[in-house]
């Protein structure tokens, strides 16, 4: 095995693994499932048949990701945070093949015990703070809290709040690369 997988750990037959991943206690991949190189899926998670996660990305303990979900590279996925992947959800009612996609794109974080309502897309970077209830599309960058959620500022690559001055740009104090703030969007610009 090019992966580390814990003994008490249940892999499925089906499943793509990539090089380097760990595996924690008592976690379930499901088959058909992707989970990309240097993974870090913590205690009791669940993935689910065809979930996609690129490489690096991080799952703290308790987390179940549905069917639906694609993770690009770099994504953080903070404990006991929730997924959803049907909008009107009935016991007594078969929905499956009626899941909706939800996008996580790369680098964004997702902080403890926030939820994200399924069919939306979190943007490249997007810090979604602990607690946060996803209701709609965030876009990259973006700091979001509350439930629902709002935005409440921007966020450089590395995480850190970003502070535009009246020329519309940021320098981000740990990395110093700049950031543009243009019509709501923000671009890193070197």
């Amino acid at each position: 095995m090019s992966y580390f997988a814990h003994p008490t750990a249940v892999i499925d037959e089906g499943c793509t693994i990539g090089e380097g991943t760990k595996i924690w206690h008592f976690s379930h991949i499901m088959q058909d499932s992707v989970l990309g190189e240097n993974c870090n899926l913590g205690q009791n998670v669940v993935v689910s048949p065809q979930v996609v996660l690129g490489n690096n990305v991080k799952v703290q303990n308790n987390v179940s990701i549905y069917t639906g979900v694609i993770c690009e590279d770099d994504v953080f996925l903070g404990p006991s945070m929730v997924f959803t992947n049907v909008i009107n959800p009935r016991s007594a009612v078969n929905r499956r093949g009626q899941y909706a996609e939800t996008l996580v794109k790369k680098g964004a974080s997702i902080g403890a015990n926030a939820t994200i309502i399924c069919g939306n897309a979190i943007g490249e970077f997007a810090l979604i703070g602990a607690g946060a209830v996803v209701t709609k599309e965030i876009p990259a960058y973006a700091l979001v809290v509350g439930n629902p959620s709002k935005q409440i500022g921007w966020v450089s690559e590395f995480g850190h709040r970003l502070h535009f001055d009246d020329s519309n740009t940021a320098l981000c104090p740990e990395s110093n690369q700049k950031y543009e703030l243009k019509e709501n969007t923000v671009t890193r610009i070197e």
